[in-house]
């Protein structure tokens, strides 16, 4: 049977069209082994067992025909929760963690604030919030039932009491609540953008990711709708595409907002913009 260098080695040239291929050959191999990275590391000599050889090829060879890590282990780290995962939720990624960012930026540490999530998927954001400011209280909306079970299972996991878990469209569920903050990660891709049949968003909900012949449909959505649910001076905020930050801040400016801003991911791409509601 194979060591765990030789396995790794073996396996990275399988999976040479991907850019993580080491990375994803080592996550995998963790996975089946229930070990952290740093024990491939530490124990590069140990041999795999006849099971832990064929079931790490059985997820190597998913992983080349091009599954998502994410669904090939059923979690993801997001700021500093391990969450459950599936095909029926997007895969939460690195540059929505700006999006939790900024919000913390705005909410005081000790503040008992009403916050809300719209379109929560696997309810990342919203539990990074909850667990970041205890005192306050979220709402999380989503519209997909089997989404919205992951999410609800992930705040079990996580023991995390302070969020309620509503199901429904954007605004539908909130009734006549007011929020100082709201915060969304909406689909903001183009229908049939290219990068739809590539890499891990072909095994993610489609409604998840589109929005529209421009992406925008449902960002328009949440910027003219979020008003009545806000606080005077309450926020909106949230993630869009790397070239829609214009058009972002334009539609913010059309809807009265004030305070609008953007803020960049690591690559230096427009990754966040919000607005404010003028305060009367």
């Amino acid at each position: 049977m194979p060591t765990i260098a030789q396995a790794l080695n073996e396996v990275a040239k399988r999976l040479a069209n991907h850019d993580s291929a080491r990375l994803d050959a080592e996550v995998l191999l963790g996975h089946v082994l229930g070990r952290s990275r740093a024990h491939l590391y530490t124990w590069p000599e140990q041999a795999l067992t006849d099971d832990e050889a064929e079931r790490f090829d059985v997820l190597i060879s998913r992983r080349a025909a091009g599954e998502p890590v994410a669904h090939l282990t059923g979690h993801r780290e997001f700021w500093d929760l391990e969450l459950r995962v599936t095909p029926d939720t997007l895969i939460p990624r690195p540059e929505t963690e700006l999006l939790v960012e900024a919000a913390l930026d705005r909410i005081p540490t000790d503040a008992d604030w009403n916050l809300a999530d719209l379109g929560t998927g696997s309810g990342a954001i919203a539990l990074a919030l909850a667990g970041e400011r205890p005192k306050c209280s979220l709402v999380a909306v989503e519209k997909s039932a089997p989404a919205l079970a992951v999410a609800r299972t992930n705040a079990v996991r996580a023991g995390l009491a302070n969020v309620r878990w509503l199901a429904g469209s954007w605004f539908e569920p909130l009734g006549t609540a007011r929020f100082q903050v709201i915060v969304s990660n909406p689909p903001y891709v183009r229908e049939g953008d290219p990068h739809l049949i590539e890499g891990d968003v072909r095994f993610e909900p489609h409604s998840a990711l589109t929005s529209g012949s421009d992406g925008l449909d449902a960002v328009r959505q949440l910027v003219f709708g979020a008003p009545p649910y806000l606080e005077a001076a309450g926020w909106l905020l949230m993630e869009h595409g790397f070239d829609q930050g214009d058009a972002v801040r334009r539609l913010f400016h059309d809807a009265g907002y004030v305070n609008i801003f953007t803020k960049r991911d690591l690559g230096e791409l427009e990754r966040i913009s919000g607005g404010q509601r003028a305060a009367v």
